[in-house]
């Protein structure tokens, strides 16, 4: 178990400096009564207050006499468990546990706690090993810029206290080259899942994202993002503009749309675009369309669809908007999917392992939305994904399928967009922009982070 140390992080709110400060006075309370006490709201420390703090800390964080230092205990609350038997865990007396939960209820419903949810703990145990250990100081955060810390005063009651961090709105740019793959560029430049995953949609109606992207390809997404001053990231907007090898996306919602939308520079709607391909991630094509010699019968039939070799469960999205027509067993296809779309276009998928939530006939998809999981179900030799495109009920090439890409803005949207696209080549060339943020990022409208 790593020693508490209350020179970690210096300078930041984060949860072992603060219960590093709650551990400033226990040298003096061995032995004395504690008793919970109210709920004591205080402003965020100034930045040298939280300097002289951190000093004092380091300089008076030794152990209770007859007590080990303090070490940091990470706690996790089971399924079925309170907060008072998760306290109790960290080998507190039971009575010690109940006292502070109670001060703790003073400023937050613990019911409303769930299996699951992680708080820090500073406690120092007996030198002897007999006895209980003694909680010196407590930090669970309660929101995306909010948390409360439990600590001792000088008379040993323990005290309890709201931190709330200051959030700042950003305007994220990232650019980088592709290394491994775009994804994983993309993501150590800093950008979450849900980023690399609308930028990565907006790609694929252009690149094959296999086979057409490479080492050293450049890259850029714009995105919106709450930061606390800590530099934690609490909640993520959406993409705002992604480039990639020279094409551009830019977000705008004209009027009267019922949602945002993605134009090229020109204002053309990229929207109702076919994706090249309906998985972002495959090891490559086992099968292409045309004859071919069958893996299983061993008879020189056609191949009416394209194969890519994929592990299973990997996720399956809609080429374009549609209409789901099927999902159920289909004899040698397995668990098959099909979905129409467009000037007579329909996508069909076998193999399937399963059925993206919510999948059924009658229901509506949306570009990018994931439908599927790859799989090895029917008459199949590995986990894959066999893909078709029927054009007025019949089969044909996958690959050589084009479709319109929308049309173009014009009059009063198409100024709105340019007026748009301006203020985003803006932020581009300046590198980001920061602006103060609501205290409760939620309150922007904006997604809680996500990995």
């Amino acid at each position: 178990m790593a020693q508490f140390d209350p020179r970690r992080q210096p300078m930041r709110l984060a949860p072992h400096a603060l219960t590093a400060a709650a551990a400033v006075s226990v040298a003096l309370l061995a032995g004395r009564v504690y008793q919970p006490a109210r709920a004591e709201e205080v402003p965020v420390p100034s930045s040298a207050q939280m300097a002289a703090m951190e000093v004092q800390a380091f300089a008076a964080a030794n152990a209770p006499a007859g007590m080990t230092a303090p070490e940091a205990v990470p706690v996790q609350i089971r399924r079925g468990e309170t907060f008072e038997e998760a306290v109790r865990r960290t080998g507190v007396a039971p009575e010690e546990a109940s006292a502070v939960a109670a001060t703790v209820a003073n400023a937050f419903d613990l019911s409303d706690l769930r299996a699951g949810l992680r708080f820090e703990t500073a406690i120092a145990k007996p030198r002897d090993g007999r006895g209980d250990a003694r909680l010196i100081g407590l930090t669970m955060r309660t929101g995306p810029a909010s948390q409360l810390t439990v600590s001792r005063s000088f008379d040993g009651a323990l005290r309890l206290r709201s931190l709330e961090e200051k959030v700042t709105h950003e305007t994220v740019v990232l650019k980088g080259d592709v290394e491994r793959s775009l994804s994983a560029s993309a993501r150590e430049l800093g950008a979450t899942a849900s980023i690399v995953r609308a930028a990565s949609r907006l790609f694929a109606t252009k690149f094959d994202m296999q086979r057409d992207i490479r080492a050293s390809d450049e890259f850029t997404m714009v995105f919106d993002r709450d930061v606390t001053e800590a530099g934690r990231t609490v909640a993520v907007g959406d993409l705002v503009y992604a480039e990639l090898r020279g094409v551009t996306f830019y977000r705008f919602k004209p009027a009267g749309a019922k949602e945002a939308q993605f134009f090229d520079a020109s204002g053309k709607n990229l929207r109702s675009a076919m994706m090249r391909t309906p998985l972002q991630n495959f090891r490559r094509v086992s099968s292409g369309f045309g004859f071919r010699t069958h893996p299983i019968s061993g008879y020189r039939k056609m191949h009416q669809g394209i194969d890519f070799a994929a592990g299973t469960g990997t996720p399956v999205v809609a080429p374009a908007d549609g209409v789901v027509v099927e999902a159920r067993r289909w004899g040698g296809y397995g668990n098959w999917l099909r979905i129409r779309h467009n000037n007579g276009l329909e996508s069909g998928y076998g193999h399937l392992s399963r059925y993206g939530a919510g999948i059924r006939a009658g229901q509506r998809v949306s570009q990018g939305q994931i439908v599927a999981y790859v799989g090895s179900t029917g008459a199949s030799t590995g986990p894959h994904l066999h893909y078709e495109i029927w054009r007025n009920g019949q089969r044909i090439n996958p690959a050589g399928v084009k479709t319109q890409e929308g049309t173009e803005l014009s009059g009063a949207d198409l100024a709105a967009f340019r007026a748009e696209k301006a203020r985003i080549d803006r932020i581009i060339a300046s590198g980001g922009q920061k602006r103060p943020a609501l205290q409760q990022a939620s309150a922007n409208g904006l997604r809680a982070a996500q990995g």
